[in-house]
C-alpha cells in the first residue's frame, strides 16, 4: 500500500463509521434495527444516487478490495457469534412445536421461491438454472436469528412464551437455512476445478463435532471458571478463522467453518468466557467491521435503471417471501393449537431476515447464482422484510411497554446490544 491509499483507506473508514452510528442511531428511534440505516446508507453511497459519484470519491477502487477483505473478516466474526448463541438449552420444553414451525417456515417459502425462480429464469436467471432455482428458494427462507432476538429483547417478550418459541424456530431455522445452503452449493459445482474438494466437507464436519468438540468441552471442564486470557482469546481467534478458511478452501464458504467454530464450543461452565468473548469481539464488530460489509453490499446496489419489469418482479419477490414465511409459520402454529393472535406474531418474527440474509445474497452474487439486477432486488426485499416486523407487531400485540429490556434465553445481554443490533 502507498501513501495515497492509506490514507483514503483510513479516512473511508472514518467515514464509515461515523455514517454508520449516525443512520444506525436515526433507524433506532423511528423504531427500526440499526442495520435498516446503515444497509440505506451503503445503497446511498452507491450506483443507485449521484450515478456513485460519491462512492467514488470517498471509496477510490484502488482500496474497495480492502473494504471486502474487512468486511469478509466482520461476516467471519458474526457468523461465530450467531453459531455460539445457537444452544440447545433453548429448546427446551419447544422442541416439538419450534422443529415443526421451523421446518414448515423453511419448505413453504422455499418450494415457492423455486418456482418464483422458476418465473424469473428467462429475465434474470444464471447459467445454472437448477443451482440459481435452489438458492432463491433457500434466500426466501431465512430468517434472521440475531435481529429478531434484538426486537424481543426491545419488546420485553424475551421470557415470556412467544419469546421463547420465536427464539427456538430462529435457532433450528438457521441451522437448517445454512445446511442447505452448504448442500447447494455443494452440488452446483461452484467450486471449479477443484471441485473434489468438497468432498472433504464430511470428514471436516464429523472430525468437528466428533473429534475437535468433545476436546474442547474436556478442556473446559478441567478448568472451571475459565476466563479469557489473552492465550485463550488467541486460540479462539484462530480456530474461527482456521475453520473459516478450511471451509472455504473445500469449496463451501467461509462463513460455514465460522458459524460451525462457534456452534461446536462448549456451553457448560463457560458462561463467563462466553460474555467475554462478545466483549473483545462484539464491540470491534458491530461498530467497524459490519458497517464496512454494509457498504461493499450497499455499493453493489444498483437500482437506477428499475424499470416496470423490474418493479413487478420486486412485487412478486416480496410476495413470495412474506407470504410464504408467513403462512409456512402460521399454519404450522395454529395446527399445534397456538392461538391465532400468537400464531400471527410469530410468524411476523419468522420474517425477519436482517443482516443474516444480506450474507447469503453475498454469497450466492460471488458464487454466480444471482446477477447484479435480482441481487438488487433481493436487498431490497431484505430490508423491507426486516423493517416491516416492528410496525406488525405492533398492530398484532400492540406497542410494548416501558421498562428494562431483558436477553433472550440462550443469547448474552452482549450480542443482543451489540451485534444483535447491527443485525
Amino acid at each position: 500500500m502507498n501513501t495515497h491509499q492509506t490514507t483514503s483507506l483510513l479516512l473511508g473508514l472514518a467515514a464509515i463509521v461515523i455514517l454508520a452510528r449516525l443512520l444506525g442511531v436515526l433507524a433506532r428511534r423511528l423504531g427500526q434495527p440499526a442495520v435498516i440505516g446503515e444497509v440505506l446508507a451503503g445503497i446511498a453511497l452507491g450506483p443507485t444516487f449521484l450515478d456513485g459519484a460519491l462512492s467514488d470519491t470517498l471509496f477510490p477502487a484502488d482500496i474497495r478490495p480492502l473494504l471486502s477483505a474487512l468486511a469478509a473478516v466482520g461476516v467471519a466474526v458474526f457468523m461465530f457469534i450467531v453459531g455460539l448463541e445457537v444452544d440447545a438449552a433453548m429448546l427446551r420444553g419447544n422442541t416439538g412445536l419450534a422443529t415443526t414451525v421451523s421446518i414448515s417456515s423453511i419448505l413453504v417459502p422455499f418450494g415457492l421461491g423455486m418456482l418464483l425462480a422458476l418465473h424469473l429464469a428467462d429475465d434474470y436467471g444464471t447459467g445454472d438454472r437448477t443451482a440459481f432455482m435452489l438458492f432463491m428458494g433457500i434466500a426466501m427462507s431465512i430468517t434472521a436469528f440475531p435481529v429478531l432476538a434484538r426486537i424481543l429483547t426491545d419488546r420485553q417478550m424475551t421470557h415470556t412464551p412467544l419469546g421463547a418459541m420465536a427464539v427456538a424456530c430462529a435457532a433450528i431455522g438457521d441451522v437448517l437455512a445454512w445446511t442447505l445452503l452448504a448442500a447447494v452449493i455443494a452440488v452446483s459445482g461452484s467450486g471449479g476445478a477443484d471441485q473434489w474438494r468438497v468432498l472433504l466437507a464430511v470428514p471436516y464436519l464429523l472430525g468437528m463435532l466428533f473429534v475437535v468438540r468433545p476436546l474442547l468441552h474436556r478442556y473446559a471442564v478441567r478448568r472451571p471458571g475459565l476466563r479469557l486470557t489473552p492465550a485463550v482469546f488467541a486460540y479462539v481467534l484462530a480456530g474461527l478463522l482456521l475453520s473459516a478458511a478450511a471451509t472455504e478452501w473445500v469449496g463451501l464458504h467461509y462463513i460455514f467453518g465460522a458459524f460451525l467454530f462457534g456452534a461446536i464450543l462448549p456451553r457448560t461452565g463457560t458462561e463467563r468466557l462466553r460474555t467475554q468473548v462478545h466483549d473483545r469481539l462484539g464491540q470491534m464488530t458491530a461498530t467497524l467491521l459490519l458497517p464496512v460489509f454494509f457498504l461493499v453490499s450497499g455499493l453493489q446496489v444498483d437500482l437506477s435503471q428499475l424499470g416496470l419489469g423490474g418493479l413487478g418482479a420486486l412485487a412478486l419477490i416480496l410476495i413470495v417471501a412474506v407470504g410464504g414465511k408467513f403462512i409456512g409459520a402460521f399454519a404450522a402454529a395454529r395446527l399445534n393449537r397456538m392461538p391465532p393472535r400468537q400464531s400471527a406474531a410469530l410468524a411476523t418474527l419468522m420474517n425477519t431476515r436482517g443482516l443474516t440474509e444480506l450474507i447469503v445474497l453475498n454469497a450466492g452474487l460471488q458464487l454466480g447464482f444471482l446477477g447484479p439486477d435480482l441481487y438488487s432486488l433481493m436487498v431490497v426485499m431484505a430490508v423491507v422484510t426486516t423493517a416491516m416486523t416492528g410496525p406488525l407487531l405492533n398492530w398484532i400485540l400492540g406497542r410494548p411497554t416501558a421498562g428494562a429490556a431483558q436477553a433472550p434465553p440462550g443469547v448474552s445481554e452482549r450480542t443482543a446490544g451489540t451485534v444483535g443490533t447491527a443485525a
